[in-house]
């Protein structure tokens, strides 16, 4: 019964795949981390809960030797638009912290899981159905990083009998956490402003095709994954995972049929919108169904139901800000809702 350490815990992911394991396997056996302090960081008094920089090596082998470390989750990141802005920190902060956590896990015998993503991809693979295994030449830092992570998790794999195992995930939506600079941060910017009865100004075009996924499925994916008896495995590592195909325009029909004012306009970012047009638009995930069951419960009209429904009964509870016309129709509107349903994902 060693521990399972989650590196970045307090981030979008972390946020939420941390709690699940600790449902599943006991608030004993899960320790969170990340770069803050724990008196800064409140809410990770909900477990066990203590800062770790994973670009020291030492740091991580004196944690894993204390707390019997067997599986790391490594979920330190930078995103693709603040990756551009700052390339060098990016390549150490993904690339550095992941070579650190292998060489530990080699040591030490423990398993690991390494998120890729859809910007592991580029212009030149095919944009539609994008297969399993086919061609990544990313253009942005943050690709490159994905595969050249997704390299070394093969390299330690193959070389050391690393059990490393990872999923290509698109555009994460996630009522927990706060957006962090990701090219498809769109989706829960969109859905906060509705919930607030805001309008909302979007950095991508309206007809922007990319694949996303809710994260109660994401987090269900990784640990379906990481229980599946190895032997079933095919790929391992970066299996493609997706569970709707959608542009900014159809998500604000979604959120438009529960708050018929919510108004969105479109201030197009040339950063973000490049990164997201050298992107798939949807992914094959046949391989995760076929090899380990991959089944996600959330299309697009359960997400956006149940997005609004969590989002508006926070608004609810905190009295959220006084509005004003319309769009204060909007914010009563779903916070009524939110009053009346229930929420589905958890």
């Amino acid at each position: 019964m060693r521990r399972i350490l989650v590196t970045g815990a307090l981030g979008q992911m972390g946020s939420e795949l941390a709690p699940a394991l600790r449902a599943r396997h006991g608030v004993e056996r899960v320790v969170a981390s990340d770069l803050a302090t724990s008196a800064s960081r409140p809410q990770a008094a909900e477990g066990h809960y203590e800062r770790l920089d994973c670009t020291r090596l030492e740091d991580i082998r004196s944690f894993m030797r204390r707390h019997d470390v067997g599986e790391i989750h490594h979920l330190v990141a930078v995103l693709s638009a603040v990756a551009e802005s700052d390339p060098e920190r990016a390549w150490r902060v993904n690339i550095e912290t992941l070579h650190n956590v292998l060489i530990a896990a080699r040591e030490f015998g423990a398993r690991v899981f390494f998120p890729s993503s859809i910007a592991a991809f580029g212009p030149s693979t095919p944009r539609v159905d994008t297969p399993q295994v086919t061609v990544q030449r990313p253009t942005t830092m943050y690709g490159v990083t994905k595969v050249a992570g997704e390299l070394l998790c093969d390299y330690y794999a193959a070389h050391f009998n690393v059990d490393v195992r990872g999923l290509r995930l698109p555009g994460l939506v996630s009522y927990v956490a706060q957006p962090g600079g990701g090219t498809t941060d769109y989706a829960v910017e969109m859905l906060r402003a509705a919930a607030l009865g805001e309008r909302y100004s979007c950095f991508l075009a309206p007809k922007t095709q990319l694949d996303m996924m809710y994260m109660p499925d994401a987090v269900a994916a990784i640990i379906q994954l990481m229980e599946t008896d190895p032997a079933r495995l095919k790929h391992r590592n970066a299996y493609n995972v997706t569970a709707m195909s959608v542009t900014p325009a159809e998500l604000a029909a979604q959120i438009r049929q529960r708050a018929p004012h919510f108004v969105v306009d479109y201030r197009v970012d040339p950063l973000r919108q490049s990164i997201a047009d050298s992107w798939p638009q949807s992914l094959d995930a046949s391989a995760a169904r076929r090899d380990w069951g991959f089944a996600p419960r959330f299309g697009l009209a359960a997400m956006t139901e149940d997005m609004l429904c969590r989002l508006g009964a926070r608004v609810d509870e905190s009295k959220g800000p006084r509005r004003h016309g319309g769009t204060a129709d909007a914010e009563r509107k779903i916070t009524r809702s939110a009053r009346g349903a229930t929420c589905r994902a958890r």
